[in-house]
């Protein structure tokens, strides 16, 4: 495993695995047996935002009505909360990024990659979504060199991530940093004081966008799929450096306040789309069936209180980029990409 993100998984270890632990003993095998008993599926803090609670809500009647089980949803405030409930057995559904689907993995082997979000074709051609570096519009040619964008002046800066489990808000922007300083590991991008002057972390992707809009740092990594809700590109598009984004004139909380302020991305990079994973060691076989079989299906991602266009006046969970947009089968192989930028 990579240095830098030994922080992250040792602040889940010891409790998932006392989890785990409990799950061999006998919880988890009467849970798998216990075909009535309520599921949880837990969310990542950028999807535990009230402005999806409608999606959340569409999400818990339609694992009900397909599995006939009472679903509890467990929204969160940290990255390895959820990652610690999925692993622990406490929670047998999630939809989380690649990285912490890996961390997961690596607390327990039964934890299962079923289904991501297609590419434009309704394959896993092109199945990604991005990770933005961005900074203050008015600042962003401080950042230039020549006619493209540098990040040589990062260094010394404060700076803003998401989580250190998080994938396109630490594991993508942080290799980026390091193959552009030839930095051994990304330890040093982590702490205050060592390669950039202050280091934060807000907590989603919404948080880290907020401080750099705010004007608590210089620069901060996120998204532009946990964005979209309350960002719009007023120059450019999403995947040219160089493009701007500003804040919506209506964008809901934590942005209030903030309307008009732009940034402008200095790098674009590409992320391997999120898995919808399920704790095999916990869910009996015919409910994983019943769940992947309501994934895959071409009414979930019809579901228009699931998946919006792009440029929906009120975004849902998930954006449907094309007609032929998406969930598809995934295994953990088709991630070994991710595994080996992490190195679990």
């Amino acid at each position: 495993m990579k240095p830098a993100l030994k922080t992250a998984l040792a602040m889940t270890t010891l409790t998932a695995l006392t989890g785990i632990a409990l799950v061999g003993c006998g919880q988890g095998n009467n849970a798998a047996a216990d075909k009535k008993a309520p599921l949880t599926m837990v969310f990542y803090p950028n999807e535990s935002a009230k402005s999806f609670a409608p999606s959340r809500n569409e999400l818990k009647t339609l694992l009900e009505k397909a599995t006939g089980r009472t679903v509890k949803l467990q929204t969160t405030t940290d990255y390895n909360v959820a990652i610690q409930s999925l692993a622990s057995g406490k929670a047998q559904i999630a939809f989380m990024g690649a990285s912490g689907y890996i961390h997961a993995r690596a607390l327990n082997k039964a934890i299962q990659p079923v289904a991501a979000i297609s590419g434009p074709t309704g394959t896993l051609e092109g199945a990604a979504y991005r990770s933005y570096i961005m900074v203050p519009s008015d600042k962003a040619n401080d950042y230039k060199a020549g006619s493209s964008y540098s990040l040589t002046a990062l260094k010394g800066k404060r700076f803003s991530f998401v989580s250190n489990s998080s994938t396109s808000g630490f594991v993508v922007p942080g290799a980026a940093l390091t193959k552009a300083f030839n930095l051994k590991n990304t330890d040093s991008l982590e702490k205050s004081g060592d390669f950039f002057k202050t280091v934060l972390y807000g907590g989603s992707h919404q948080g880290s966008a907020v401080n750099l809009v705010k004007g608590d740092v210089d620069a901060a990594a996120f998204d532009d799929v946990d964005l979209r809700p309350y960002l719009e590109v007023t120059q450019g598009d999403y995947d040219t450096p160089g493009s701007v984004f500003t804040v919506k004139a209506d964008a809901p909380e934590p942005f209030q306040g903030l309307a008009g302020k732009s940034v402008t991305a200095i790098d674009v990079l590409p992320v391997q789309r999120e898995p919808w994973v399920l704790n095999t060691k916990v869910l009996d076989k015919s409910t994983q069936q019943a769940i992947t079989k309501l994934l895959l299906s071409k009414a979930f991602s019809d579901n228009k209180k699931l998946f919006t266009a792009p440029d929906a006046k009120v975004p849902m969970l998930f954006v449907k980029t094309t007609p032929e947009t998406r969930l598809v089968p995934v295994t953990d192989k088709w991630y070994q990409p991710t595994h080996a930028l992490i190195g679990l």
